[in-house]
């Protein structure tokens, strides 16, 4: 349980990061991920996720 805790704080520092340090950034971010078709953000979420699980794995390692 702890660290699902520690992931999901790690999660909202790093979004925080990213609303206090790079609004303007962000706005850009959003508008081209609405230029984007649904397979190719299904694809970027699938990416994301295998990224995530294989650097959670390395970390128990």
């Amino acid at each position: 349980m702890t660290i699902v805790l520690l992931g999901i704080g790690l999660v909202l520092v790093i979004e925080g990061l990213v609303f206090a340090l790079a609004p303007s950034r962000l706005d850009d971010l959003v508008a081209m991920m609405a230029a984007m078709s649904r397979d190719q953000r299904r694809a970027v979420g699938l990416v994301a996720v295998t990224l995530g699980v294989v650097l959670v794995w390395l970390s128990q390692a």
